[in-house]
């Protein structure tokens, strides 16, 4: 028997619809919000506990809704936006197609009270799963408050998609503070289990958006936008280049009052950051963009956070100019106050320094800075002397002819590129090469045999042994021995600490803070010490001994972004993994000049590791050349 064509019933089909609209508690909080602000409110609040998936209050200060239309605005396809297929062209409201209050009906037990200006008293209705349950007049303030609970109640098998609590709440803070950024002109307050987590004044000033969810670091670093063409307007901030990120997360563009993804503004954004800042970072954008509605189409996706230009290449160009042109016309020069004479010196001796570091070919040798680092390096080089021997000589030990060897001076040098070294190549096998590292460069039998030439571009050592040239990337292989270090850590659960005096103080969002909660041990187990500080901000008191040292801030950040995009069932060990590779950020860079003794305590502490031969990223450690193939170049051999 063939199967039936049937038309379905109205229910089955709200329900479907609702899929493409309502895929999270976000989801309704997104359009709800929308149609307060498409309402002319000026003052919104959304209220939600267990991440939405049990209460959801919206709650503002717009037109309300007339008594007689309330049962109209729960049908599908009932909009005040459009009237015809062509008034897509020039929609300006954030919601049109007349499917949110359908679909969340359809999936949720909703409560709607409103009031016009005009009426005296308000509306109060109900409904659930789509199907009316009562409607009565009630006292109430002007605007309209939605009160929905148990999202997908009738569609259980829906709800066993949803996350935790904490990540749902974080997917609906995320998008509270982006509307907010999008409407400065509007007050927005989100509270989550009754904890205020957003107050915004709706005062029109972006930047005070701004300082008020990503705090002081980032509001004091920013560039203005203004661009005007004939067609488009830009205007907002874009982030200096000290602000950046190992996502996407902290780039937010607005078209016509909607936030959007768009890979052709993504693309301009960070093809102008080129060369401004690191690979794999992201900048800092907050960019409002108003564009001719006979330009854009809007209508791509149900949740309308896609849209279509109907020429690339022009918005890209304007977009890139734009943005590069701020970059590149900006002194980079931090602004500072007013202060009396003492404090005055004070700020310029600082500036001094910074400008000797900027200062390459001298190579200024700074006291303080070279103590630091060579204290940071004495804790990761064990074989060069024992703490207490350095307190009650003054000196790390003596070599082999039983001289006392002197404190090596490290001079300080910006960090650069690391020199690319070109090495000939050899007809000696890889697997040759290898089996002579691990059977002689590498052993406690040979390391007297060691001759060490010295350092090529600060960055190289040169090693002789016998026959061969041997080659040690420092950066690389200190990377190797501060990761392996660092999983030895994890699984002996043996760490040490550096306190931090004063603490670092994190402003994290509520999707970071989800991320430090859920994996708050793996972070406590290398050595980091973190606790809550109030509101949205913690205070990090301790790092790990061998991250001590450089920007704690910064590296913590990155960490709690790398482990963003994880499955939720990612196992304990490549969570680990993943924390102990960003450890490597402390290794000793290119181009930092490294005494004798301690490159004699890295080699020491290569041999101790089972694969010392290639970095965590990949790259080798150590290159060699035989004495074979020198000869060969020089023609000494034919």
């Amino acid at each position: 028997m063939t199967n039936q064509i049937q038309v379905l019933d109205q229910q089955t089909i709200d329900k479907i619809a609702a899929g493409e609209v309502i895929e999270r508690p976000s989801s309704i909080v997104k359009e709800l919000v929308e149609n307060a602000i498409d309402a002319g409110a000026t003052a919104v609040t959304v209220e939600i506990r267990d991440g939405g998936i049990s209460f959801i209050r919206i709650t503002d200060n717009g037109m309300g809704i007339l008594p007689e239309q309330v049962p109209l605005a729960f049908l599908r396809h009932a909009t005040s936006k459009i009237r015809k297929v062509e008034d897509l062209l020039g929609v300006t409201s954030l919601g049109f197609r007349g499917e949110a209050l359908s679909s969340i009906a359809a999936v949720c037990q909703v409560e709607l009270i409103t009031k016009t200006t005009e009426q005296l008293t308000g509306i109060r209705y109900l409904i659930e799963g789509g199907k009316e349950k009562s409607m009565e007049e009630i006292g109430a303030p002007n605007g309209t408050t939605f009160l929905v609970r148990n999202i997908f109640f009738n569609t259980p098998a829906r709800k066993k998609f949803l996350k935790t609590a904490q990540t749902e709440a974080g997917y609906i803070s995320d998008m509270m503070e982006r509307i907010a950024l999008s409407h400065p002109e509007v007050s927005f307050k989100f509270l989550n289990n009754n904890q205020t987590r957003m107050h915004t004044s709706g005062n029109h000033n972006l930047k005070d958006i701004i300082y008020n969810i990503y705090g002081r670091d980032i509001a004091a670093n920013l560039l203005e936008i203004r661009k005007e063409s004939e067609s488009v307007q830009i205007s907002g901030f874009i982030g200096k280049p000290v602000i950046s990120r190992g996502n996407r997360n902290y780039e937010n563009y607005f078209v016509n009052g909607r936030y959007i993804k768009s890979s052709v503004l993504s693309k301009a954004i960070e093809d102008a950051y080129d060369t401004f800042m690191m690979k794999h970072k992201y900048p800092f954008t907050a960019l409002h963009f108003t564009i001719d509605g006979n330009l854009l189409d809007i209508n791509v996706h149900p949740t309308k956070m896609e849209l279509r230009f109907s020429d690339n290449e022009a918005i890209y160009q304007l977009v890139f100019a734009t943005v590069r042109e701020a970059l590149t016309h900006k002194e980079m020069i931090p602004k500072v106050s007013v202060t009396d004479q003492k404090e005055e010196r004070m700020e310029k001796l600082r500036l001094q320094k910074e400008e000797q570091k900027q200062q390459v070919k001298e190579r200024i040798p700074e006291p303080f800075e070279v103590r630091r680092r060579e204290a940071v390096f004495l804790k990761s080089a064990a074989a060069v002397s024992t703490p207490q021997r350095v307190k009650e000589t003054g000196s790390y030990g003596t070599d082999k002819e039983g001289k006392r060897q002197e404190r090596p001076v490290l001079p300080t040098n910006p960090v650069s590129e690391e020199p690319v070294l070109k090495t000939p190549i050899s007809k000696t096998p890889v697997s040759e090469q290898l089996t002579l590292f691990e059977d002689k460069l590498l052993s406690k039998e040979n390391v007297k045999e060691h001759r060490i030439i010295g350092q090529l571009f600060d960055t190289y050592w040169l090693v002789e042994f016998r026959d061969q040239l041997f080659i040690i990337d420092q950066h690389a292989a200190h990377e190797k021995v501060l990761y392996e270090r660092t999983m030895k850590t994890l699984k002996d659960r043996i760490y040490t600490s550096q306190n931090l005096n004063p603490p670092v103080i994190l402003s994290l969002s509520l999707g970071e803070e989800a991320l430090l909660k859920k994996y708050m041990d793996n972070f406590t187990r290398i050595g980091f010490e973190i606790e809550e500080f109030g509101g949205k901000e913690y205070a990090l008191r301790a790092v790990p001994d061998n991250l001590f040292g450089i920007s704690q801030e910064d590296l913590f950040l990155e960490m709690l972004d790398s482990l963003g995009g994880q499955e939720e069932t990612m196992k304990a060990d490549s969570i680990n993994e993943k924390i102990a590779s960003m450890s490597c950020k402390a290794a000793v860079k290119g181009n930092h000049k490294m005494s004798v003794p301690e490159i004699h305590a890295l080699i020491d502490e290569l041999m101790t590791l089972e694969n010392p031969y290639h970095c965590p990223h990949g790259r080798p450690t150590i290159i060699s050349m035989s004495k074979y193939d020198i000869e060969r170049k020089f023609k000494r051999i034919v």
